[in-house]
């Protein structure tokens, strides 16, 4: 709409066109009816007199969408003319429309004649390539949001079918007559350790919902009073899986602001990836840099390192390689923890199997 006169371009174009010498003439396009196809030359531009006419873009080979509908004083058509070049969308009649149409011939001498004319279709392309844009960018957000909640479904069904037959069998097991009481503590083990791997499942899926940017709650930590237990519990753990916890050397005497518990969960999802790149056994190094605004925590592991398939897209949703089980959020969810607690994470490949580096800070 022209800033100046406040009329629609298609008034402005039907206004010009009434004027002596002008050759438009109004046609009646029934409901469903098409005034034009894409793909057809742009011979000439529609101005909508009463009704509606839907704009509709085709998209692949499925059906067309419909990008806008526009009523009494819009014009339709006039991007091809200008352009010259075969329309991009089909024009049709939503309802029973009246629409006077306008030749190339006598648009392009209207334009000529009268200049402001011109700078209003520049304002309407404006208006319309920006209402385009917030259209595209709602659409793919919500693809986007779609496709997530594709993959967690995806990923629920999928991780949880093995705990769940392991669960069964179990159970079957331990309620049998005839099973033996160290078969029996065995099967509730079983389903202990399943019940378990499915809730540290379910975490991560409820942490990586939480909105991106979100600050928690933090608490001034004496930060050796903080790791050395943790370091023990997890050595702890991993010990039983045959790997190794070392210290390269000891907590620095400084205070961090943290969340305990949620900071604690980033120190077990990289060093349980650390282990499970090391089936056979290892070491894992713990390393701790303290400088006056700072302090940098470095994991390094003796695994097999980072593959390359997945080295530029390690800290994005699902980005998982040679996992057997796990949601593929282990590593997002480390990045949202360290950022919300106004961090930094990244990660260095060492030698072909000669290990990974991770490291993250902690403002001070």
């Amino acid at each position: 709409m022209s800033a100046q006169s406040g009329k629609t371009l298609g008034a402005l174009i039907e206004e010009a066109a009434s004027q002596p010498g002008g050759t438009g003439r109004t046609r009646l396009f029934r409901a469903g009816e098409v005034l034009f196809l894409a793909g057809e030359a742009g011979d000439g531009v529609y101005v909508i007199e009463s009704g509606r006419v839907q704009i509709l873009v085709p998209v692949g080979s499925g059906e067309p969408r419909l990008l806008a509908t526009l009523g009494p004083g819009d014009s339709v058509g006039e991007m091809a003319v200008l352009d010259d070049v075969p329309r991009s969308a089909t024009a049709r009649a939503e309802v029973d429309t009246e629409a006077r149409f306008i030749s190339r011939d006598e648009l392009l001498r209207l334009i000529e004649n009268q200049p402001r004319l011109a700078l209003n279709l520049i304002r309407e392309f404006s208006k319309r390539l920006r209402a385009l844009d917030i259209k595209y960018m709602d659409e793919v957000v919500q693809a986007e949001r779609l496709a997530i909640v594709g993959r967690f479904a995806s990923t629920i069904v999928h991780d949880f079918k093995n705990p769940l037959q392991v669960i069964g069998l179990a159970a079957e097991l331990a309620c049998s007559d005839h099973t033996t009481p160290p078969m029996r503590h065995k099967a509730q083990n079983k389903i202990a350790r399943q019940v378990e791997r499915m809730t540290n499942m379910l975490h991560e899926l409820i942490e990586f919902t939480k909105p991106t940017g979100h600050r928690p709650l933090l608490t001034p930590v004496a930060f050796p009073r903080y790791m050395n237990p943790l370091v023990e519990e997890i050595r702890q753990e991993i010990g039983d899986r045959g790997v190794n916890l070392e210290l390269g050397n000891t907590p620095p005497e400084v205070t961090v602001h943290i969340q305990p518990q949620r900071f604690s969960r980033l120190f077990y999802n990289l060093l349980n990836n650390a282990v499970d790149e090391m089936s056979g056994g290892g070491t894992i190094f713990l390393r701790f840099f303290a400088s006056p605004t700072e302090l940098r925590i470095d994991i390094e592991d003796t695994g097999r390192g980072i593959a390359p398939e997945i080295a530029q897209s390690l800290f994005k949703p699902f980005a998982t390689h040679g996992k057997t089980h796990g949601t593929g959020l282990g590593l997002t969810i480390c990045k949202k923890i360290v950022e919300d607690h106004g961090g930094q994470i990244w990660a260095a490949a060492g030698a072909p199997g000669k290990g990974a580096t991770f490291s993250f800070t902690l403002p001070l």
